[in-house]
């Protein structure tokens, strides 16, 4: 069952782009951090929003957080940006689905090493039932499934062509 079209999907992505330049409307520099490929993409749409909204904004620089949720304990978790340069800034964590924490929480690994800033989470879809204490900042629609129930998220042109999100 589709629960988000493209157009949806875009007008959640322009509205947390705004919210995020509010809340760090001070700030010379944003780091979009995307967990692996969707999440990559995700961030990718939110700066692309970011563009449109103002002339007068942060230099935003996207970055990629590298892991394996299937295994985050044995698999180190990287970070495309030399952990250095990241000291010191607002770092806004972006992933397509918030689904247990897990992912979210084990992203966040490698930031522990450094003093940022301040360090938020935006998710395109959070799942209400969380077994990791993670709680995004910024969301785009938040779901209460089931246990059973599967979100997919077609950030880039899905099968039939368009951004989806499904409820399987």
């Amino acid at each position: 069952m589709k629960i988000l079209n493209a157009h949806q999907i875009n007008q959640k992505t322009k509205r947390l782009a705004i919210e995020i330049l509010e809340n760090n409307c001070e700030e010379t520099q944003i780091i979009l951090a995307g967990i692996n490929n969707n999440g990559m993409a995700f961030a990718k749409m939110i700066l692309s929003a970011m563009k449109s909204i103002t002339i007068v904004q942060p230099e935003i620089i996207l970055t990629r957080i590298i892991l394996k949720p299937a295994n985050p304990l044995q698999e180190e978790v990287l970070v495309e940006m030399p952990l250095k340069n990241l000291e010191n800034k607002v770092i806004v964590v972006v992933d397509d689905v918030a689904n247990t924490g897990r992912t979210l929480q084990f992203a966040m690994k490698p930031l522990l090493n450094i003093i940022a800033k301040k360090i938020e989470l935006a998710v395109l879809v959070d799942r209400k039932h969380k077994s990791f204490p993670v709680r995004p900042n910024y969301v785009g629609l938040e779901l209460a499934t089931t246990l059973l129930n599967r979100i997919d998220v077609e950030i880039e042109a899905g099968e039939n062509g368009e951004k989806a999100v499904y409820l399987n």
